[in-house]
């Protein structure tokens, strides 16, 4: 059983990376807006820092009160789109409630959503047209190729249908000539599907649902969700994925970790989309 290093091959993206930034002398730049006082949005804000820095990337930091209007957070959206220095612009979700995230990510230009969320960006990925494509799901297609693991002829099942991670995960895997099927709440025999896998997708975000039942012998597992354990009721775990990993890994041939996996791809590939905008731009 082959356990997928996140850590490994999203450290190898962002160092080349780094070696196109340094060796071509481009300028990128990625403006982040953070609205409120999200601690879990705080510290993936702080990663994205450290990760522009060590790629050479500019980063640009807005914070925002939770009292921030509509109207504010779009003016500066307009203000960053008009902006030739800034080369990719992501708003970190959640937004306070009294905010339409639609209207936000949709007022990003589709030159600098590096997030790949607009409507825009996703139609231009279901069309196969350029554009930005979704950070996670693009990760998780560089983790299987870079493990050497091939999806085309392959069946892929993805559990989950969230507009940022099993839609653009389900046409990426399509794109790379893979046989998809897309699981969800309301499908029926949920199991006899997801054993078909030779690729199986889980995005579904409950702790540890997926065990050894839902799996085929020798499929390659990828895990995406990520959950909060207390430590003293999990014999000091801290983390886990939706993928119950010690039983799972028995019968997988390969496997993502929770922490270790998924993870540091989202990342990885933000900085490798906002080099992507600066040489588009």
């Amino acid at each position: 059983m082959k356990i997928i290093d996140g850590k490994v091959i999203s450290q190898a993206i962002k160092d080349e990376v780094r070696d196109k930034i340094v060796k071509g002398n481009i300028k990128a730049c990625l403006a982040v807006i953070l609205v409120g006082s999200d601690p879990a949005s705080g510290v993936y804000v702080n990663n994205k820092k450290k990760a522009c820095e060590y790629c050479g990337i500019k980063s640009l930091s807005y914070e925002l009160p939770d009292s921030s209007t509509e109207e504010e957070v779009l003016a500066l959206i307009d203000k960053l789109n008009k902006d030739d220095e800034v080369t990719g612009i992501l708003c970190q979700l959640p937004l306070p409630s009294h905010i339409n995230e639609d209207k936000v990510i949709d007022a990003i230009s589709p030159l600098k959503d590096v997030d790949g969320f607009s409507k825009l960006s996703v139609g231009a990925l279901s069309i196969g047209a350029p554009g930005f494509v979704s950070c996670t799901p693009a990760g998780i297609i560089q983790l299987l190729k870079r493990s050497d693991i091939a999806i085309s002829g392959k069946r892929c099942v993805v559990m989950g249908r969230s507009n940022i991670v099993g839609k653009p995960m389900a046409m990426l895997l399509l794109r790379e000539n893979g046989t998809v099927t897309v699981t969800h709440s309301k499908t029926e025999n949920i199991k006899e599907i997801t054993k078909e896998a030779d690729i199986l997708v889980v995005a579904v975000g409950k702790p540890e649902m997926v065990d050894a039942s839902y799996v085929k012998d020798g499929a390659v597992v990828i895990d995406v969700g990520i959950h909060r354990l207390d430590p003293e009721k999990n014999n000091g775990r801290k983390l886990c994925g939706d993928v119950k990993y010690d039983e799972v890994s028995k019968v997988a041939s390969a496997i993502t970790p929770v922490p270790g996996g998924v993870g540091p791809m989202t990342i990885a590939m933000l900085m490798y989309n906002t080099l992507e905008g600066a040489l588009r731009s």
